[in-house]
């Protein structure tokens, strides 16, 4: 059984209330995987919100069939998959954006983004504080990306290089990039 003290070291439950907790604990399930698992890949239908115990998950985007980029490294005590809570309305489902692989075993927790959405729909205090704290992470993710995508147009500049391709030279040179 997960306990309250688990979940209040995940930074976006860490402030919700001993009753608020005994009510998204029963939705709460502990998931183990081993280094190298996949815990979802982009493009894939985003039904879970995954918030990490133990271990360490890399985000990677896939750029090209041939080229995938890593994003961020998300560390114990934080959540992924928040593509899973965007639905509702006209938007029935969600994909997720990235790819999210276990660099060493994991524990994770996992919740359904319908339970949860249903749970903060029902619990408007709760939903409240959930949502101002997601809104950080995402805002956090965002800018982190943001400097990424800066650091690749400044290199881009300054080593002359053109998007897609690496600088080549005669026949048969270029690649990576």
């Amino acid at each position: 059984m997960i306990t309250k003290d688990e979940l209040r070291k995940i930074v976006i439950l860490g402030y919700l209330t001993d009753s608020m907790m005994e009510k998204l604990i029963p939705l709460v399930e502990r998931i183990h995987l081993n280094e190298q698992d996949y815990l979802f890949r982009q493009g894939d239908l985003a039904e879970k919100f995954f918030m990490l115990n133990r271990g360490k998950v890399l985000l990677e985007q896939r750029i090209s069939d041939k080229m995938t980029v890593s994003i961020e490294s998300i560390r114990p005590g934080y959540s992924i998959g928040w593509s899973s809570m965007m639905t509702g309305g006209l938007q029935p489902y969600s994909r997720y954006t990235s790819d999210a692989i276990c660099t060493e075993p994991c524990e994770l927790f996992a919740i359904s983004g319908e339970d949860l959405n249903n749970l903060l729909d029902a619990d408007h205090d709760m939903g409240y504080m959930i949502s101002r704290r997601l809104i950080r992470v995402i805002s956090v993710s965002y800018t982190h990306l943001r400097a990424h995508e800066t650091k690749e147009e400044i290199s881009y500049a300054v080593f002359c290089l053109k998007r897609g391709g690496g600088g080549g030279g005669g026949g048969g040179g270029g690649g990576g990039g």
